[in-house]
């Protein structure tokens, strides 16, 4: 973890956030539930900024789960209308964007435009040095564990791996964030307390902070405080304080 130059405690080093409560904020005041989700992608905008400011390395934030299909086709067009605008304004400002930008989750099911952008934006950022943000997007924690573990099979298949080889290590190099740290802390705004199949391999150790404000009102002094409150726990890994 890094340093916190603000509070002299330690930052999480990997920071998950389910973006939750952008239909709601929308109901509150009488507007669709697109406007709600419009509301919620300047925050993303917003807190990712934020992050990189304060030096967290890694931030993963939940978009759009596998069971979000079930929802209108309105909605589900309006949130990748939004995914489509935030990809062209990364092309129009890459100069100005720091960091890496990496899509988790199965794409297969977008659109095709979709799938290229997505392909476009993690070559163009690949290697930068500075943030690494994660959008799940078409994102199951449950499902992440079936593909990891159908890439095992087919390893074995090959007979390139033994029932022997197979340990956490391995596993972890065939989820969707290979590469990258556990993470430290997982807030979820909304008043929602529950994990919603989100980072269910990499938030084992996690720390979950829920908040009771809607995600398109969260603000950095939201995170400030979730981070705050990550900072007064007693992350034992199974073992005793020291």
């Amino acid at each position: 973890m890094a340093e916190q130059k603000q509070t002299g405690g330690m930052l999480p080093e990997h920071i998950g956030i389910i973006m939750d409560g952008n239909g709601r904020w929308a109901q509150k005041r009488g507007l669709p539930r697109s406007a709600g989700h419009k509301q919620g992608a300047r925050t993303f905008r917003e807190i990712v900024r934020y992050c990189r400011s304060i030096g967290i390395r890694y931030l993963t934030v939940y978009a759009f789960s596998t069971e979000n299909w079930k929802r209108p086709q309105s909605e589900i067009d309006a949130i990748m209308n939004l995914l489509r605008d935030y990809l062209d304004e990364l092309e129009r400002h890459s100069d100005e964007e720091q960091g890496v930008l990496r899509f988790i989750g199965d794409m297969a099911p977008l659109a095709e435009d979709l799938r290229q952008r997505i392909t476009d934006v993690q070559e163009r950022t690949a290697g930068r040095e500075g943030i690494t943000v994660n959008i799940a997007l078409n994102y199951g924690g449950r499902h992440e564990i079936v593909h990891a573990v159908q890439q095992a099979v087919s390893l074995a298949r090959q007979g390139t791996l033994t029932p022997e080889a197979v340990d956490e290590a391995l596993v972890d190099s065939l989820m969707y964030t290979a590469g990258q740290p556990p993470v430290d802390l997982i807030i979820r705004p909304s008043g929602e307390q529950r994990i919603s199949n989100f980072l269910l391999w990499q938030g084992a150790y996690a720390e979950f902070v829920f908040m009771d404000v809607l995600w398109p009102d969260f603000t950095p002094g939201d995170l400030d405080r979730a981070i705050a409150e990550f900072q007064r726990r007693s992350r034992r890994f199974g073992g005793i304080s020291s």
